[in-house]
């Protein structure tokens, strides 16, 4: 059976590279994919996550929800990320398809909205 080659933030570039408009840069000092100005996935570096985990931006917590009770040993959601539909995937448990499919959609996601110097926040706690 071959090995499954490691996925890194390197991985994630490449697929992110595909996809129109992206941009690849950094976010708060860490490496980050952007669709019009937006954040659409990026290394996670609040200290409540684990290393080696990304952030990606889901359309809703219903998938959230969905990607967590799928496969809790690859996504997780710290109480800092909580109150945004974003999920925290584990680089290394991650498979390469799943990945694709999650930078797909959340792309498609902030791709959507329209660029603005200033995005709009929510603060408010969901409730379970």
């Amino acid at each position: 059976m071959p090995r499954r080659r490691a996925i890194t933030f390197d991985t994630v570039r490449e697929i992110g590279k595909t996809l129109p408009g992206t941009e690849v840069g950094t976010a708060y000092g860490s490496p980050a994919l952007r669709v019009n100005g937006r954040i659409y996935a990026g290394i996670a570096i609040n200290r409540q996550a684990e290393p080696n985990s990304l952030v990606v931006y889901l359309p809703d917590f219903e998938q959230r929800d969905a990607l967590l009770a799928e496969d809790p040993e690859t996504y997780y959601v710290k109480p800092h990320y909580e109150p945004y539909p974003a999920v925290l995937v584990r680089l290394d448990r991650v498979t390469r398809d799943a990945l694709e499919d999650l930078l797909r959609g959340a792309h498609r996601v902030v791709s959507r909205k329209p660029s603005s110097g200033t995005p709009s926040r929510k603060r408010n706690r969901r409730r379970s």
